[in-house]
């Protein structure tokens, strides 16, 4: 059974040595990168988000069944009930991190129009089984009902957690009873189209001591891979990632969300059941995918027909989907085999697409979101004035709401509950994760560990530790040392300074009031190649800062220069400037030869006909866009004759 209290937190492995932090054992500073978003999240995305289900009608939805009356028409597409559930799971876990009384009203007054919508066995949906609709469980490839209640079970195990027994929570109990009834081993032979509901159960059945749940988990994943799912026209078995079963599987295929989702529940069921051949087959489909189907920011899905992955090395960077939710589905997915395992290479990817992919999504105001992640925009994207709902995923602004509406709710659940990715402990070992701003104040044993942390990290590569209280015995400080940071140094509490090499620092000792540790990261920018087997960006080169993947925007070009014409200069060193964040190149505007005929040529001189040198400032991907609509590349085409 789960215990309520500052422990809480998304993912809680029943039998793991290795744990995250709870919700009230790491607090950002609100002035920081991640405090920052977190206290805009609570104060601006939530409400934003009720007020457009309220105004689209996804609300009315659940009030139409509640009353018993017939469907006519439906508002929003047949997943629109799961936006109203990734809401209340952002919303309870906001309130098990702080007291917020407005935020409290707005969660009970939701959970007061969803309750009557449930039938006495636990099913719950608005688009199918009530009067007007389809039949319960008609659709089960594109319907998805399982999809809707595993977010609501979601849900339902945030405040589990945060705040013990609720109505919300016995919705969950009754969904997942009703699951495990409809779909057992005995029962209806059938699966969803969206994996879901086997991460959802997992969860649940560690947060409620329930085995049955992680049992049907289970049951779900055998299931998959045998194409047994009816495809649509235009689809494939692949989509849905029912071509093959999970442990045979080479890469993650198809579309990315469901295939993310897909793995991290097979995570969760291979930990409570021990099943070590799964995890290591889930380990070898991370690596694969990682090493040649993943985007310099951490990005997954280079196909925008499935919203899904491209083969190996098909990275094309204008044409990448890269969806928002992906992001956050990788994180989900990274973050179980890191508990699993304890091995960095998960939190090295999990901070790559945090940085560039989850925060570059809303902006300022967290009211407008990116869908879409292209890391090439040749055109810019007109204004978008808010007025209506935005139709496509792609369009290069932010818009406040879209059609699938699934990337805001995804974003608002998400930075509620980041602040437990950013600390493991694992016995007397305190791992730092994620670097940022605040107070972290862990328990180890039967003590507990308070560290003030300063710094201005991401833009800023120096983070100062200061203990505030420790144990009185031996504990082991551990810092994640970057990949990148090859010229990193610690210093520690007497008063040395060592080098650190990327992967962990380790240092077992007594630790008093007082003590200071400094960790130095050398970030600054560096050119970054990609692999040469990616045709799309062969002859091009990125910059990096830190965790921060850079972009040229064209806002920020000579008046008369267009994007497509700069190169980056031979021999250019990126230099860091301003505020920490921008870095300046040496470009080249090359000019094009002239026009006519087919768009090809012969091969020109590496001192082109017109080119010309300048500086050019860099900023950091996450805030493409902001300043007006424009054109935007990350890879950069190198200048000839380099």
């Amino acid at each position: 059974m789960t215990t309520v209290g500052g422990a809480a937190a998304p993912v809680r492995p029943t039998a793991a040595a290795r744990r995250g932090a709870g919700l009230s054992e790491v607090r950002w500073d609100p002035e920081g990168f991640w405090g920052g978003r977190q206290q805009t999240n609570a104060a601006q995305t939530f409400a934003h988000c009720v007020a457009w289900m309220e105004r689209l009608g996804w609300l009315e939805n659940f009030d139409r069944v509640g009353r018993g009356e017939t469907t006519i028409e439906r508002a929003g597409w047949e997943f629109a009930d799961s936006e109203v559930y990734k809401l209340l799971e952002g919303l309870a876990w906001e309130l098990g991190r702080r007291d917020d009384a407005a935020l409290a009203a707005v969660y009970d007054a939701l959970v007061a129009r969803i309750v009557p919508a449930q039938d006495d066995d636990g099913y719950i949906s608005t688009a199918f089984g009530h009067a007007g609709l389809p039949p319960r469980y008609s659709d089960l490839s594109t319907g998805h009902e399982l999809y809707n209640m595993g977010h609501l079970m979601q849900a339902g195990v945030a405040r589990l957690r945060t705040a013990g027994e609720d109505p919300l929570v016995a919705m969950a109990r009754r969904a997942a009873d009703h699951v495990c009834r409809e779909f057992g081993v005995s029962a209806r032979e059938g699966l969803c189209g969206h994996p879901e509901v086997e991460v959802a159960l997992a969860e649940l059945g560690r947060a409620t001591g329930e085995p049955r749940y992680i049992e049907q988990a289970r049951v779900f994943l055998e299931r998959r891979g045998h194409g047994t799912l009816p495809v649509r026209p235009l689809l494939s078995a692949e989509y849905f990632q029912d071509d093959t079963p999970i442990r045979e599987a080479e890469a993650l295929r198809g579309h990315a969300v469901r295939a993310l989702y897909l793995s991290a529940g097979a995570v969760d069921v291979a930990v409570e059941t021990g099943d070590s051949a799964l995890l290591a087959a889930l380990e070898r489909q991370w690596a694969r995918t990682v090493e040649r189907r993943t985007y310099i920011t951490g990005g997954m899905g280079s196909r925008h027909q499935d919203e899904g992955f491209g083969e190996d090395w098909e990275l094309p960077p204008d044409r990448a989907y890269c969806e928002t939710c992906a992001g956050v589905a990788s994180v989900m997915f990274s973050w179980r085999l890191y508990l699993a395992t304890g091995e960095v290479r998960y939190v090295e990817l999990i901070e790559r697409t945090l940085h560039n992919v989850v925060a570059t999504a809303p902006d300022a105001s967290g009211t407008a979101f990116f869908y879409a992640n292209p890391l090439h925009e040749r055109v810019a994207g007109a204004e978008y004035a808010g007025e209506g709902v935005n139709m496509r995923a792609e369009g290069g602004v932010r818009a406040p709401w879209f059609d699938v509406s699934c990337c805001p709710t995804n974003v608002a659940r998400t930075l509620a509950s980041l602040h437990t990715y950013a600390v493991a402990v694992e016995d007397r070992a305190v791992s730092l994760l994620l670097y940022a701003a605040g107070t972290i104040d862990v328990a180890v044993g039967e003590d507990r560990l308070r560290l003030r942390v300063e710094t201005g990290y991401p833009d800023d590569g120096v983070v100062a530790l200061t203990v505030e209280a420790a144990p009185a015995d031996e504990v082991t400080l551990r810092l994640r040392i970057p990949g990148w940071a090859e010229s990193c140094t610690v210093e520690t509490p007497d008063g040395d300074v060592v080098p650190a090499a990327p992967g962990w620092w380790d240092d077992t000792r007594v630790l008093g009031e007082g003590d200071r540790i400094v960790l130095t990261l050398g970030n600054e920018p560096r050119l970054v190649w990609p692999d040469p087997r990616i045709d799309a960006v062969r002859g091009t080169v990125a910059v990096e800062r830190g965790p921060l993947v850079l972009c040229l925007e064209s806002t920020d070009l000579p008046e008369g220069v267009l994007l497509e014409d700069v190169r980056l200069d031979d021999g250019s060193v990126p230099r860091a400037e301003g505020d920490g964040a921008r870095v300046s190149v040496r470009g080249r505007h090359e000019l094009p030869a002239a026009a006519g005929g087919v768009p090809y040529a012969a091969r020109r001189s590496a001192e082109a006909e017109g080119a010309s040198s300048f500086d050019v400032a860099l900023v950091p991907y996450h805030r493409w866009g902001e300043r007006a609509p424009s054109e935007m590349r990350v890879f950069i085409p190198v200048a000839e004759g380099r």
